[in-house]
């Protein structure tokens, strides 16, 4: 209960705040390249019930028919200003909504494509008892992903077979752990790495 009142209210605040930052950042989308403002695409949230996750936008439009991964920052796809919010997980705001919405929390494992889910097993499925999240463990061990897939051989296989499983440990470990000050020193440990990075 602490949990979605701490999610309620920080994300409604988040969102009047950074108000005039989203903006501008929608601005410069548009200005950048053709498509939307948004990016928004299925995957899979608490009891592995499918949701619609919000991102602003930072690839070429129809850039998934050229794969799910991104391999590197660097990515072809990916846009001048979409690099620039990606470096710095500023496409990551708009989830704020989500967070409103109950969709996600800040805090919990991230949410994963259908796709990628069906590689689960029984025991993985544990997972979905809790919303999924902006940031958390995995988040934190994984967050030069992009950079780890572009170096692979076969990055789709080095995901499906290495990323997922390890992902799926830390996941689990946040659910054994989880508690609201744990919450709130993985919130702090995200912002550290991020104005670090």
């Amino acid at each position: 209960m602490i949990k979605r009142l701490f999610d309620l209210v920080f994300s409604f605040i988040g969102l009047l705040l950074l108000a005039p930052i989203l903006l501008l950042i929608a601005i410069l989308i548009k200005l950048d390249s053709k498509g939307p403002i948004l990016f928004i695409q299925n995957r899979v949230g608490k009891n592995n019930v499918d949701f619609n996750i919000y991102k602003f936008r930072t690839m070429r439009i129809k850039s998934e028919k050229d794969g799910l991964l991104t391999l590197g920052n660097n990515d072809s796809r990916v846009t001048k200003v979409g690099y620039f919010l990606r470096r710095y997980k500023i496409d990551e705001f708009p989830q704020l909504i989500n967070v409103l919405k109950g969709d996600m929390s800040f805090v919990g494992p991230r949410p994963e494509l259908r796709y990628y889910v069906n590689f689960y097993n029984d025991d993985d499925m544990k997972i979905f008892k809790v919303r999924p999240g902006i940031t958390g463990l995995a988040s934190l061990k994984y967050r030069n992903e992009v950079e780890l897939l572009k170096a692979a051989d076969n990055p789709e296989d080095f995901f499906i077979k290495t990323i997922i499983p390890d992902k799926l440990k830390f996941n689990k470990k946040y659910i054994e752990k989880q508690s609201f000050f744990f919450d709130m020193k993985l919130i702090l440990m995200t912002i550290v790495k991020v104005i670090t990075k």
